[in-house]
């Protein structure tokens, strides 16, 4: 079984953008948006993947991924998944040993801006970059399953 373990936090400052290493803008929704079980289709740049998470408890829940063909991915993101979209930028940023991965929402969820970093086990320790906010992690509000459902730009 695969196993990931992440913690999510809001970004509160815009210069993480000068230490990007790498930018991928990204098409995403969702066949299942169960909290037991999401099944989600990825596009990227050239690529697609599907995806299966489970439960999230403690920051750590399974994930299978496997590639698919681009073209597939762009048929059920148009035909297959659930109402809504979610499109975003990734930026990759290192700090401090870590690739930090920074989502920025478009669409919709236009303003949100979330850090995630994953890490090899539950209690290794990382340093927080400066730009670095609110921990959010296991708050299923910023779950891209539900951004789909509720999305940033209906919150009060």
């Amino acid at each position: 079984m695969g196993t990931e373990i992440e913690r999510k936090f809001l970004v509160t400052a815009g210069n993480w953008r000068d230490d990007a290493i790498s930018r991928t803008n990204m098409r995403q929704g969702f066949l299942s948006t169960e909290p037991a079980r999401t099944v989600r289709v990825r596009l990227t740049d050239g690529a697609a993947e599907l995806t299966i998470k489970g439960i999230t408890v403690d920051a750590q829940r399974a994930e299978y991924e496997y590639s698919i063909p681009p073209t597939d991915a762009a048929e059920m993101l148009d035909g297959l998944c659930q109402p809504g979209l979610i499109e975003k930028t990734r930026y990759r940023v290192p700090h401090a040993g870590h690739i930090w991965e920074v989502d920025e929402f478009q669409g919709a969820n236009t303003g949100l801006i979330v850090a995630e970093i994953e890490l090899e086990h539950a209690d290794e320790a990382f340093a927080l970059p400066g730009w670095i906010g609110e921990e959010v992690t296991g708050n299923p509000r910023y779950y891209n399953a539900s951004l789909v459902n509720q999305p940033y730009s209906g919150w009060e």
